[in-house]
């Protein structure tokens, strides 16, 4: 699996997402992480296991602590993927809207006599 398709499957779940969000706003030790879930440890564990696999995450001993780091790097890759695609869309809504102006204008045309 590509570093893509693998980011893109650790953003697929709400928890994670959810986790990045928090982690956003700086490190965060892996029991903040699991406050805001009802979810046990173990579940918690594997979420951040599949963020650190996709390398979304970095997760680090502080003394008897684990503290993950968002890497936003990971999220830029999935931002220029998407904003290549956006551009290609845009130039084929500009191209739709000068044919729909122009069916407009020979519709007009044809209403007037023209």
């Amino acid at each position: 699996m590509d570093r893509l398709d693998s980011t893109f499957a650790a953003l697929s779940d709400p928890t994670r997402r959810a986790m990045l969000a928090q982690l956003s706003r700086g490190p965060a030790s892996v029991h903040a992480l699991t406050e805001p879930f009802a979810l046990s440890q173990q579940m918690i564990s594997k979420h951040i296991a599949c963020l650190v696999r996709a390398r979304i995450v970095i997760k680090t001993k502080r003394g008897r602590e684990s503290v993950c780091t968002l890497r936003p790097e990971a999220i830029k890759t999935v931002s220029d993927w998407a904003m290549s695609y956006r551009q290609l869309w845009e130039e084929r809504f500009d191209k739709l809207d000068v044919v729909v102006r122009q069916m407009k204008q020979e519709e007009d045309d044809k209403k007037h006599g023209q």
